[in-house]
């Protein structure tokens, strides 16, 4: 990407996150980066591809520190609830709740770019929930994922509100976690 189009999705970040994405238009985009229209265009050629290039990166983002959480786990029980210590981090500098939710109710289309990306995204984590579940000897993993990332999704909604529900929700992952890789007998 050129230095122009870096600006772009700097500016196009930065104004979607804050202020929506159907409320920012391609002109305010443009002052921002300090571009032309005709200079965000021929970069990005629609609105519709700046908002899913947006929202790829940021998923990038957030998958390589959820990631280097699962990494760092000292267990792989650990692991399974390491996406919950990654939002922990995440969530100090992104105050406006998540993206990927705020874009799938802008943008409801599924066949819009942009709600494929923020969909896929929340697939991820299901799939990832599912696999580190798996690894740790869960006998059920596919159930376990399901609550987790409903505790996860629950936690990352309730962010911009003057209520910390991310420790509780860390504390009931690690606890369904334990309860489902507890030998029964």
């Amino acid at each position: 990407m050129t230095p122009a189009g870096r600006r772009i999705v700097a500016a196009a970040e930065e104004l979607f996150y804050n202020r929506g994405i159907t409320a920012v238009g391609v002109d305010l985009i443009a002052e921002h980066s300090g571009v032309t229209k005709r200079t965000l265009y021929n970069q990005f050629g629609s609105k519709d591809r700046l908002v899913a290039v947006y929202l790829r990166e940021r998923d990038q983002r957030w998958r390589a520190l959820v990631r280097a959480a699962v990494d760092a786990a000292g267990t792989p029980a650990e692991a399974v609830t390491a996406p919950f210590e990654a939002l922990r981090t995440w969530s100090e500098t992104n105050t406006r709740g998540c993206a990927f939710i705020n874009a799938l109710a802008e943008l409801p289309d599924p066949s819009h770019p942009a709600h494929r990306i923020a969909a896929d995204q929340k697939l991820w984590l299901l799939n990832l929930f599912k696999e580190l579940a798996a690894a740790v000897g869960c006998s059920q993993p596919a159930t376990l994922a399901t609550q987790l990332l409903v505790l996860h999704e629950g936690a990352v909604a309730t962010r911009p509100l003057p209520l910390d529900s991310l420790p509780a929700s860390a504390g009931l992952a690690r606890a369904l976690v334990r309860a489902a890789t507890s030998p029964r007998g």
